[in-house]
């Protein structure tokens, strides 16, 4: 798959990631997306690191969208984490 490939998946997949886990974010939009470029790229490696598959086979599999949404769930759950941390000590 090119590149441009990769990018509409991840925008598409962190789309769904941010349905999945709703909430307010700090950055919008474009951190949304970019946040689902980056995980649909981690969602792919972890895929052949932990599991041994290739998760990138093509555009229309399971498997791809599957981990290009897990990969953005799980770079959206830190990013929450990480500015979280950093709200809750402006307030304080």
């Amino acid at each position: 798959m090119g590149i441009i490939a990769w990018i509409f998946i991840g925008l598409l997949a962190g789309l769904i990631a941010k349905a999945l886990m709703p909430g307010k974010d700090p950055g919008g939009v474009i951190i949304t997306m970019l946040i689902g470029i980056a995980g649909g790229l981690l969602g792919g490696w972890l895929g052949k690191v932990i599991f041994g598959v290739d998760s990138i086979d093509g555009f229309f599999d399971l498997s791809t969208w599957i981990a290009a949404i897990v990969g953005s769930a799980i770079l959206l759950a830190l990013y929450r984490v990480i500015t979280g941390n950093r709200h809750s000590h402006r307030h304080a």
